[in-house]
């Protein structure tokens, strides 16, 4: 059975880099086809796509999060990481880390951790 659980501060002031990581057990990282993901969904809100980590180390961004999003990975340790820089209380959300499976030129989002929430405030 994957999990994936988040861990990181709740609390981050604005102008400060948000960061996040993700832990996942029961399945590798680097095993072909996933891509671990981050979503977020603001009070009140639908879910905003923020980015992934490729099996292989890629990554690819929301285009409006693009210039303030870098995701990295241990493979080590198993864990990808989420960092947004220069914070606004827009970026208060609940944070989930996710797997996205491909088959073919399918995918979806097979395994999500149970969400963070984080709250920018000074």
């Amino acid at each position: 059975q994957v999990q994936l659980q988040e861990s990181g501060p709740g609390l981050v002031k604005p102008s400060q880099t948000l960061s996040l990581t993700c832990t996942v057990s029961g399945g590798s990282i680097t095993t072909k086809d996933y891509y671990w993901t981050w979503i977020r969904q603001p009070p009140g809100k639908g879910l905003e796509w923020i980015g992934y980590i490729t099996y292989s180390g890629s990554t690819y961004y929301s285009p409006f999060l693009k210039s303030r999003t870098s995701i990295s990975r241990d493979t080590s340790k198993n864990q990808f990481t989420l960092q947004l820089s220069s914070v606004t209380p827009a970026d208060t959300a609940v944070y989930y880390c996710v797997r996205r499976l491909r088959r073919g030129t399918n995918w979806w989002y097979d395994y999500w951790g149970q969400g963070t929430q984080v709250t920018v405030s000074s």
